[in-house]
């Protein structure tokens, strides 16, 4: 008898996990399959003890999870106090791309494996970034709202007030994983000119009409610059101040990826001087903002609310990934996605 707790949500849902689950252990394997429903995303994440991204539920997994041999979660809080009371725990599958939620140096001490399920929602964000794109350049949001307003506002049209097109222009990438790939072969599509800055790409394995460049060189040459880059001490606060005077006057920053990445009253401040014509961006410094931040008054700034993944595909890939990383284990085989194989070693 093999028990797994699956902490769902409302997103990746306990029915989703254990539908999957389900369909891809063989038939006739016995599993105890205990949930613990999370209340996100109806409730934000944040940090729970020293975790990071993740629903404050960390009372009710300690007194949920028992004996359990595999947790399924995307955003219960795996923390030294859990894996304390989870003795038997063998396996932490983290269906997001990211287990930030998961304290991975601890399960490694504790011979606990670790697996994510990286490009899950790699379709879903690389299209949300190119609406941001599209919906920055072209102001649509602004402009949307003077028609709802009754207003017809044909002195848009204005050379001053228009926006660029992407087809002949420099669009640049800041990261190159399985979302900023996608992004570029659209960008190519609208036969746009793209560059990549990207530590961990090698010169030469780009395809036709994506340049390898360096982060200065991507800054000067871009029309639109897109961030695809992960959180790390390297990363943190890259955009700042001197980034975006080096960015093209007139230029457009969108970033889909985190908001730390970003020093936004800098931003605020090259949008507030016409350096920069606009931004887009999916994620902030603080989520939700604040409500005195000055950015949420720009009629230069387009925003949503990190709903760059939220598509039902990404939640039913999440489960079949997650699924499929259970059943190997359970199987006698490496998981899928495993970050800490040094437990296997």
């Amino acid at each position: 008898m093999s028990r797994i707790l699956l902490a769902g949500d409302h997103f990746v849902r306990n029915d989703l996990l254990a539908d999957r689950l389900r369909a891809a252990v063989p038939a006739g394997s016995a599993l105890d399959v205990r949930t613990l429903e999370l209340a996100w995303p109806l409730v934000p994440f944040g940090p729970v003890a020293e975790v990071d991204e993740a629903s404050d539920v960390e009372d009710e997994l300690v007194a949920l999870v028992g004996d359990a041999e595999v947790i399924v979660t995307q955003m219960a809080p795996v923390t030294e106090r859990v894996l304390a009371a989870a003795p038997s725990l063998r396996l932490v599958v983290c269906t997001r791309g990211g287990p930030v939620n998961v304290n991975v140096d601890a399960c490694t001490e504790r011979g606990v494996l670790v697996c994510n399920t990286p490009g899950r929602n790699a379709v879903a964000a690389a299209e949300h970034a190119l609406t941001l794109i599209l919906s920055t350049v072209r102001a649509i949001p602004r402009i949307h709202g003077t028609v709802a307003a009754g207003e017809w506002r044909s002195d848009l049209y204005a050379y001053d007030e228009c926006g660029l097109e992407l087809g002949g222009s420099t669009v640049g990438l800041v990261g190159y994983g399985a979302i900023g790939r996608r992004v570029a072969r659209m960008l190519l599509a609208f036969d746009a000119q793209v560059l990549v800055a990207d530590p961990f790409v090698a010169d030469g394995s780009l395809p036709d009409g994506v340049a390898l460049v360096e982060l200065d060189e991507l800054l000067a040459r871009s029309d639109v610059v897109s961030l695809h880059a992960r959180l790390t001490p390297d990363t943190a606060g890259m955009i700042d101040a001197a980034a975006l005077a080096a960015m093209r006057p007139g230029g457009y920053l969108v970033n889909s990826a985190r908001g730390g990445l970003v020093d936004y009253d800098a931003l605020a401040a090259a949008l507030a001087s016409g350096h920069l014509a606009g931004a887009g961006f999916d994620v902030f410094p603080a989520e939700p903002p604040p409500a005195d931040w000055p950015l949420l008054g720009s009629d230069r700034v387009v925003m949503t609310p990190h709903l760059a993944g939220a598509t039902r595909q990404t939640a039913h890939r999440a489960a079949d990934l997650g699924a499929a990383a259970a059943a190997a284990f359970l199987a006698g085989d490496r998981p899928p996605g495993l970050v800490n194989p040094a437990v296997l070693d």
